[in-house]
Parts: C-alpha cells; structure tokens; sequence
C-alpha cells in the first residue's frame, strides 16, 4: 500500500468513527469529522499532511 492509499484509508477510517461516535455517543464527536476535513483541505493545498508523515514512519511506500 502507497502512502497515499493509506492517508485515504486512513481519513476515511476517521471520519466513519467521528459519525458512529456522534450518533450513538455524544454529538460534540462531529468536531472530529470537522477536523479530519480541515486537516484534507489544508494538506491539498500546503502538501503537508501529519498522516502522511505518521504512515511514512510506519514503513508505508
């Protein structure tokens, strides 16, 4: 798996929790979702994205 693939994998995976956590935890839960996409919009047009770095660390290609 690319980095790349794995940053998508990743969002996705986030944002899916953020929803289930709202729905049946607590709905301040959606500030999570907000981040995950501020994090995405910042990371497209700085090219800097912590995820990235994190999975790269990891051993991701």
């Amino acid at each position: 798996m690319t980095v790349d693939n794995g940053v998508r994998v990743m969002a996705g995976s986030m944002l899916l929790l953020s929803l289930l956590l709202t729905y049946w935890v607590h709905p301040g839960f959606v500030w999570l979702s907000v981040f995950v996409g501020v994090n995405l919009i910042q990371s497209a047009f700085t090219g800097i994205c912590p995820a990235a770095s994190i999975l790269r660390r990891l051993g991701l290609k």
